[in-house]
């Protein structure tokens, strides 16, 4: 109740839908994808929520170069919109023989899931749908079909896709529903950006400019930029099991 005071914003009720990009780093940053899906999901699970994973690309060696999945249930995105941004993670590789320590980066994107009451207006003449058979996991069925689809929404340039069910009408259903978020979204970061054009404020968040970062060598500490919230030692090491909520707590009291 205490943390549902800070949620304010219209769509903080809904369902979140998160994708999660690997960056520089390599087979390194794909594991460390793997490793914020495994937090997210630990997350929830220990909350009550149901994630659904929507589609996967698998990375050459190890992780995902992508993720995208929703987590579902009262406040899911109020509670994860916190999450945005680029995570940070130093440690020493498993991937090195020579055990040097690397650093890897991985881009947590959140949108909430748009309700169907909520009009976003997409022409089918600006879609280009292409199917095409999918990889990684699923079971053998998954490669035997061209099931998976591939929207490309041509005004914005946008691209989404779904890979994860067996039936192509509710991958396309679900690649949809992500489409719908990402233009939602989209229109409300322009007019965002008119009022910070107006108000002059001209901060940025680029590539690089890390929200959190999770340090597992030479110490062991998680460290959250914005709010200078950390934990060490064994609570650092929760923190990848899942335990998140004070740093969600002190975003949203910093109104971040």
């Amino acid at each position: 109740m205490e943390i549902k005071v800070f949620l304010s914003d219209k769509h903080d009720i809904s369902n979140a839908i998160i994708t999660i990009h690997s960056g520089a780093g390599g087979t390194e940053a794909c594991d460390w994808v793997s490793m914020l899906f495994r937090m997210y999901s630990m997350w929830a699970e220990k909350n009550k929520f149901k994630v659904e994973i929507m589609d996967i690309q698998a990375g050459d060696e190890a992780g995902y170069k992508s993720i995208t999945f929703s987590v579902k249930g009262d406040y899911a995105y109020g509670y994860l919109k916190t999450e945005n941004g680029v995570h940070r993670l130093v440690r020493i590789s498993p991937f090195d023989a020579n055990k040097r320590r690397h650093t890897s980066f991985a881009s947590v994107s959140v949108l909430p899931e748009i309700d169907d009451d909520i009009e976003v207006e997409i022409n089918p003449d600006d879609l280009r749908i292409d199917t095409f058979r999918a990889s990684g996991a699923g079971g053998q069925h998954v490669n035997k079909t061209d099931s998976a689809i591939r929207i490309t929404h041509i005004p914005t340039g946008i691209v989404v896709s779904c890979q994860n069910e067996r039936s192509q009408h509710k991958n396309k259903s679900f690649a949809l529903k992500i489409l719908k978020s990402k233009l939602y979204q989209l229109e409300q970061e322009k007019k965002q950006q008119e009022l910070n054009n107006l108000s002059g404020d001209k901060k940025k968040i680029e590539w690089g400019s890390q929200i959190r970062s999770y340090v597992l060598h030479p110490y062991k500490m998680v460290k959250d930029h914005r709010t200078n919230k950390e934990k060490k030692d064994m609570a650092a090491m929760l923190v990848l099991d899942g335990e998140i909520w004070d740093f969600i707590k002190e975003a949203l009291k910093n109104n971040i």
